[in-house]
């Protein structure tokens, strides 16, 4: 693969996998044939329930709470070999011994050096799980030393007042080498945009599916096809690829 990108946070419930869909979407309707999905959550196996986006279930966990080797590494593997974009969604009860073992085992290095660019995103989110999710963000690019997308997940309240303010706190300002982008998921309305995302979300749709099908009002679709079009274009803005990657792992070398 050209790129991994890998959705984690060790804060359950802050929209790892909608993240993970929404990038898998995003990058499949830029080539379909190109997008691969991997689901390593051993409790909430939420990604692969989305069964338009063909993802493979990995157990990366043994009955100990050990990463399982074999499982792992055959990941890895399919990581190498196939060609094109790999999205790994990673469940919070797997954030501490997957660190420890991408850690020990140079993986995210390992990756590069065969040509893979890695992208990890992380999102915080409001509220009182504000706190967790700094904290896990804080390790992970203390950790893993790799590009980072940070994910301000408003829905659940607001993380920041303006994605400026995200600029002023220390685990940015410490790690800005390395943080590669913002995306701002809205605080929209409740009644509204939270109801129809929820309503998604739970039927395992994609935005293709919801509007194609008759079980969502017209304005449901709209204000859907609004909030996929505002992601869409902040990643489009951050133009994540080989080239940036190079420049991000080169200013941390330097750093």
């Amino acid at each position: 693969m050209k790129t991994v990108h890998i959705v984690i946070q060790g804060k359950g419930g802050v929209g790892k996998t909608f993240i993970s869909s929404i990038l898998a979407q995003y990058y499949l309707e830029k080539d379909a044939d190109s997008v691969h999905c991997f689901d390593t959550d051993p409790v909430n196996r939420s990604f692969k329930q989305i069964a338009s986006l063909n993802v493979d279930l990995v157990n990366i966990l043994n009955k100990k709470s050990e990463i399982d080797v074999r499982q792992f590494d055959s990941l890895i593997e399919k990581l190498i070999s196939a060609e094109g974009i790999g999205i790994v969604d990673n469940g919070s009860t797997s954030f501490i011994p997957l660190l420890a073992y991408l850690n020990e085992n140079g993986v995210v290095e390992f990756l590069r050096e065969t040509g893979i660019s890695v992208y990890c995103h992380v999102p915080l989110q409001g509220g009182q799980a504000f706190g967790d999710t700094i904290l896990a963000l804080a390790k992970v690019l203390k950790s893993l030393k790799t590009s980072t997308v940070v994910w301000l997940n408003n829905f659940q309240g607001q993380v920041v007042e303006n994605v400026q303010e995200f600029h002023d706190m220390g685990v940015y300002k410490s790690n800005k080498a390395l943080i590669c982008g913002i995306v701002d998921i809205p605080d929209r309305s409740n009644d509204t945009f939270g109801v129809d995302i929820r309503s998604m979300t739970a039927q395992n749709l994609t935005f293709d599916e919801v509007a194609q099908s008759d079980s969502f009002f017209v304005m449901s679709k709209q204000r859907i096809l609004m909030f996929k079009r505002g992601i869409y274009e902040q990643l489009d803005a951050l133009n994540l690829g080989e080239t940036h990657e190079s420049r991000t792992v080169e200013k941390e070398r330097q750093a």
